[in-house]
């Protein structure tokens, strides 16, 4: 069975990596940028297209807020990537905003934080991959037709890519990424020259296009809402910031610096894309409406069902370099892809999020567990299943998935730059040297502004998305703070009560007698060795148990017993319901009640075999009677195998594979290395 597994698992992962081979899986920053700033540098490709549909429904003339809408956007990207600089230099271990929270404000704001996060690395995902369908259908049918069915596809085919190692997804997704930002700056840089220079007139496909505004001459309040709601739409650009600050152990030495610079690249691609696309469309006439098959007119009749709206940067693609030229199908491909390959933005934090909330007892231990590509692979198949749930739940729909978004990442963004106020009072409360005094009171006021920032957006986002869907956001926040909080409280309970007690008790004091008791069914070759292993074992008493389901059967083993002169005795328990494993469990109840002080040690003979259908035939009796046992107190288990001829089957194949690492090699470290000079062979 495991060769069958195994095959397989080797194929699509690749051999599995010694512990002391993870400094090779560390990121340089021309790797870590794609692997930890695709998303931001992909939200490029919607967050443009979320600002102008939201403005769309004041019609047209609103559009011209959307400069200043981009400014604020850029102002807080700076605020955020400045802050997040301080966060990496202060706490380079991988924690992020969770343990800046959780150091400077205590547990429950740490819980909150890693809540928050957790949601947001599930809708990075979906977002993701969602956007990324819709613009590669704009040119595919069949992806329109199946979105569903070919994003789950892309997230699958993501989690293999993931499960092989950080450092190979890197390598697979720094192409695209690039190709991705040089295209846009090719063509923002070519629209502004043939704008400004040539003086050409560009048209996107939609300029004809007229919107049918679903609030006529919005002003006063309503107007500000709107525009803080097309404000909050437009955030979306900054999802994906924390993720380099959960990372930074995966970056080579120095880390700190190495991620602050990776930090400040992303910060600046990622606003001069922004700020380009949005100032193209409005040059170029982009028309985007909500519900575009009723809003958009043209010659003053709504387009209709049939009418697909293509995404903000495929239309400004399409005003720039000409519709179907070579450079607007390359542009068009490396979006779609790398919409894709922003999700591995969230393969990269959610594991290693996931890792050290299980460190803390906050998740399940599995997760803090390298796979055998040293990649944390219990928390990527988690985190694929949650995204795959919930884009099936909303039919890959990214309009829909978009309103959830970034709720969780301004919960994180605030509470962090909170934390990191609060860190550099602490500091400053017992330094001394006044160049060290002036470098923590200026990244104080970095992060003191950036949490007043952030926080101010995080109000706006709550009340401008709170009945779109971010309520949905909230309650899955809610759902990972109480579970991580009852799986906190489960491990407590169990660490205090296996605690090692000073003072002596029960459970440590050496038992009066052990009595022993092997399970019997016939006189064979595994009776014989099990009653032989229990006479080494020199109990107080010891005797052979078998349960009368078949009244021949019995006559037989006894016959058999006095014929061979065993000196054990034999002890049969009737059982009218022809019930094994109850008399037993009742039987071994009775000797603890008897002599609470003493053990009860159960022997039984199990058959070893080399095929998995084997299993199925055999040792299930064993299996009931241990699973009921280990709930009995005072009563130890032993197993005495006996090889079967099948087994040496199991054998030969392990050997056959003495060179492949097995499952769980890389968790136990490297094997001891024999000394030349022992050998048999020196």
């Amino acid at each position: 069975m495991s060769k069958l597994t195994d095959v397989p698992k080797r194929i699509l992962i690749g051999r599995a990596l010694r512990s002391d081979r993870l400094g090779e899986t560390l990121l340089p920053k021309r790797i870590a940028l794609p692997v930890f700033a695709s998303d931001p540098l992909s939200s490029v490709a919607y967050a443009p297209g979320e600002v102008l549909l939201v403005l769309s429904i004041a019609g047209v003339s609103a559009y011209h807020f959307s400069p200043w809408i981009a400014l604020a956007v850029v102002v807080l990207m700076f605020t955020v990537v400045a802050s997040y600089r301080q966060n990496v230099h202060a706490y380079p271990s991988g924690g992020g905003d969770y343990e800046v929270a959780n150091t400077n404000l205590g547990p429950r704001a740490g819980l909150t934080v890693a809540s928050a996060l957790l949601v947001d690395y599930v809708l990075t995902v979906a977002v993701s991959i969602s956007s990324g369908v819709e613009n590669l259908g704009s040119a595919v049918p069949f992806v329109v037709e199946h979105k569903v069915l070919c994003a789950i596809g892309i997230i699958v085919l993501l989690t293999l890519m993931n499960l092989r190692g950080v450092r190979e997804s890197g390598k697979l997704f720094a192409i695209p990424t690039y190709v991705f930002v040089a295209g846009v700056f090719i063509m923002i840089v070519w629209g502004a020259f043939r704008g400004l220079v040539l003086g050409d007139t560009m048209s996107a496909p939609t300029a004809d296009l007229e919107i049918a505004p679903e609030h006529q001459g919005l002003a006063g309040f309503a107007m500000v809402f709107l525009l803080l709601r097309a404000f909050s739409s437009g955030c979306a650009a900054l999802t994906g910031v924390e993720a380099i600050s959960n990372g930074v152990p995966a970056f080579r030495k120095p880390k700190s610096r190495n991620a602050a610079t990776t930090l400040a690249m992303m910060g600046l691609l990622a606003v001069t894309m922004f700020c380009g696309i949005i100032g193209l469309a409005l040059a170029t006439g982009v028309r985007m409406a909500e519900t575009p098959a009723h809003d958009l007119l043209r010659d003053g009749v709504p387009v209709g069902d049939g009418y697909v709206q293509n995404p903000v940067i495929t239309q400004v693609a399409a005003a720039v370099f000409g519709d179907g030229t070579f450079f607007f199908v390359l542009l068009a491909a490396a979006t779609a892809l790398v919409l894709f390959l922003a999700a591995n933005t969230a393969y990269n934090g959610f594991p290693l999020l996931g890792s050290i909330l299980a460190q803390d007892r906050y998740l399940p231990r599995q997760l803090h567990t390298r796979g055998d590509r040293l990649a944390f692979s219990n928390g990527i198949v988690l985190l694929a299943g949650a995204a795959a749930l919930l884009v099936w739940i909303y039919g890959a729909d990214s309009t829909r998935l978009i309103q959830l978004y970034i709720v969780g990442v301004f919960v994180s963004f605030t509470l962090s730059q909170i934390g990191m106020v609060r860190h550099w009072n602490r500091h400053l409360a017992g330094e001394k040297d006044p160049a060290r005094r002036r470098h923590m009171v200026r990244s104080r006021a970095i992060n003191a502004f950036g949490a007043f920032f952030t926080g101010l957006v995080l109000v706006v986002v709550l009340v401008t998305k709170f009945s779109h869907g971010a309520w949905v956001a909230l309650l899955g926040m809610v759902i990972f703070y109480a579970t991580m909080s009852v799986i906190r409280r489960h491990y407590d309970r169990v660490a205090d009560e296996i605690a090692a007690p000073d003072e002596p008790q029960d459970d440590v004091v050496r038992p009066s007698r052990v009595h022993s008791v092997v399970l019997v069914s016939k006189v064979h070759r595994p009776t014989l060795r099990a009653l032989s292993y229990a006479k080494v074992m020199r109990s107080h008493t010891l005797e052979a148990l078998s349960v009368n389901v078949d009244a021949a059967e019995t006559k037989a083993l006894r016959d058999e017993w006095v014929r061979r002169g065993i000196d054990v005795p034999l002890k049969v328990l009737d059982s009218p319901y022809r019930e094994i494993t109850r008399p037993v469990i009742e039987y071994v109840k009775s000797l603890r009640r008897e002599s609470p002080r003493d053990v009860v040690s159960v022997v039984i003979p199990e058959y070893v075999v080399g095929h998995w259908y084997e299993h199925l035939l055999h040792n299930q009796s064993a299996l009931r009677l241990k699973s009921r046992l280990l709930f009995t107190p005072g009563v130890m288990v032993t197993s005495v195998p006996y090889q079967l001829e099948s087994s040496e089957v199991a054998k030969r194949r392990a050997r056959s594979r003495q060179d492949w690492h097995a499952p769980g090699t890389v968790r136990r470290g490297p094997a001891p290395q024999r000394d030349k000079e022992s050998s048999p062979t020196s």
